[in-house]
Formats: structure tokens, sequence, C-alpha cells
């Protein structure tokens, strides 16, 4: 089995496939390939690792139907045309659980460098800003017994309220279809409707999946209706908020900051006015980005293509409508 990577990825997965027999070529330019040129390149192999943001829609699907599989290595599959991969039985897998901690992590670190506004303070030292004591410039907020809103309340979210609660004793409130019963048993969590996550919550954290429901979800009008001391921190997708209503907002100081890790486009371009900002916070994307995540994601994606190499059900599925269940 022959299979194409669209990245360099962590030494542990390639030898889990480098001992199953499996051959592999890893995409070295650090640049995108478009998704002829993938098009193209896949024709040549029989399984895809996508790693990033590959354009895996109906026209890649068709003209690579021949794909035994296509194994994201992300959480988060929304490049990908899930429908139309399970006409075409092509098994979609991901690398669910194991970024959970490392990106509540990040949601963590923006909400407490944003409170101070630590990142901005920082450049100003950079730029020799460091100069006259104010007692009453570049002051922050304390987070100690603020209310935690959950956008989303699964695996990640739980590790971000699980964090706020032990450091700062913070009540979590949530947003969900369903209930999360651990959240409400472990953490004292209170699932409350949509307009009152909104209202109630001092620091308000992305973690749901980018779909056609949540694009754009959080606009100017959900902005108006926050307080006008909170937080808003996104580590999911960038296309949940909409980038240029959030700006207007902090601007019109109708939310105190805002912290993001993921924005609409990445990679952000460096004249955004949202960089200059002393209530924002920017990461480029870096959720996952530790040496035991990126490692854990690798080693998922490879367990993904053994399977399907042996003819086997990915053990990291996304579409199991594909073997007929």
């Amino acid at each position: 089995m022959k299979v194409f990577i669209t990245r360099q990825i962590s030494q542990s997965g390639l030898q889990l496939m480098q001992d199953a027999g499996i051959l592999f070529t890893q995409w070295m330019e650090k640049r995108d390939l478009q998704q002829q040129e993938l098009i193209e390149i896949c024709k040549k192999y029989d399984a895809l690792i996508s790693v990033g943001q590959d354009k895996i829609d109906k026209h890649f699907l068709h003209e690579c139907r021949h794909l035994k599989t296509v194994a994201q290595m992300a959480v988060g599959y929304d490049n990908i045309d899930i429908p139309e991969a399970t006409k075409l039985k092509i098994p979609i897998g991901n690398t669910p659980g194991v970024l959970s901690k490392a990106t509540a992590d990040i949601a963590f670190l923006l909400m407490l460098a944003l409170s101070r506004k630590a990142l901005y303070l920082h450049k100003k030292i950079i730029h020799g800003e460091w100069g006259f004591y104010e007692p009453t410039a570049n002051l922050g907020v304390e987070l100690d017994g603020k209310t935690l809103g959950i956008f989303g309340l699964g695996k990640i979210g739980f590790e971000m309220a699980s964090r706020c609660v032990k450091a700062f004793d913070m009540q979590v409130i949530y947003h969900n279809r369903s209930n999360n019963i651990e959240a409400e048993k472990k953490l004292g969590a209170k699932k409350v409707s949509l307009d009152e996550l909104i209202a109630q919550s001092d620091v308000l954290s992305v973690h749901t999946a980018l779909t056609v429901e949540t694009k754009n979800f959080f606009d100017y009008a959900k902005f108006s209706k926050m307080k006008p001391t909170s937080i808003f921190v996104n580590t999911a997708r960038g296309g949940i908020h909409n980038e240029t209503d959030l700006l207007k907002a902090l601007n019109e100081n109708l939310i105190w900051g805002a912290g993001l890790d993921v924005t609409n486009p990445e990679p952000m371009l460096a004249d955004n006015p949202l960089l200059t900002m002393p209530n924002v916070a920017v990461l480029p994307h870096i959720g996952s980005a530790t040496q035991e995540t990126r490692g854990a994601m690798s080693r998922l994606a490879a367990e993904n293509i053994i399977a399907a190499s042996k003819g086997k059900r990915l053990p990291h599925l996304v579409n199991p409508e594909v073997y007929g269940m």
C-alpha cells in the first residue's frame, strides 16, 4: 500500500506504517498543494493522510475515488465532504481525543494572557515603550469567581472548564444540544439557553465544530448581547466567528477582548488591525502543537491507514455508514 502525506508528520506515526510494510511519501515543500496538484499526486497512491485543511470536496473525491481511505490528521473534518465520501464508499478517519488537553491549554492561555493584556504589553517592551509608571494604565481584569461559558461542551470544552474551575473557582455554564452529565457532576456545570450563555458569560469559550449551522455564528448581533466586560475565546475554527463583526464589536467596546487561536482566513495577514489592539491576543492555530499531541495524532492517523491496508474498519472513523452500518 502506498500512502501520500500532505505535510511532514511525527516520526512515531511513520514508524508504525513502516513496521506494517506501508510505503509512504511526505510532501516536503513548505507551501500548500493546489487541489489539482494533490489530485494528480493521489492518482499514484492508494491512500491519503491529509494534514491541515486540504480541500477534499466532491470534485476531489470523484477524481480520487480509488482511494482506500482518507486519514485526516485532525479532529475536525470540515474540509472534507463526508456525505460524498460515504456515497463513494471511502472511509474517512480523524484523530479524536488526543488533542483535548493541549487545545484546552491554549484556550486557557489565551484567556489568561488576554485578561492581563500580556501579549500587547510584551510588544510595548519590544518597541521601547516601557516607560513612566501610571497606576491607572495597562489594567487587566481578574478571573477569580467569574462565569465561564462554554459553547460546545465536549472533550476540549470539558478540559477548559476543568482548568478554570481548579485555577480560578469559576462558575461553568454551557450550551449544547444534549446534557453533559459528567461536567454537571464533576464541575457543577449548568446547561443554559444560548441567550443566557451569551448574556451571562464573563468568558465565552468556543469549542464546537464548524458546520453549516455554526459558520459565522458569532456575529455582531451576538457580540452586542454580551457583557461589555466579557472575553471571547475561539480555539475551534475561525469560520465560527465573523471577524469583521468581531473587530467592530471590539472597536465599539461591546466586549472587553478576544483571544483567538483560529482566524478567518488563515493565516491571518500581518496588517490585520486585530493584531495591534491592546485587548486582543492572537496565536497561529497552535492548539495541538505539542510534541506529545502531534505524535499521538500521527499514530492515530497511521492506525487508520494500517486498518485500511488490511481491509479492516478504521479504528478512528468519521463515517461508519460507509461500512453499511
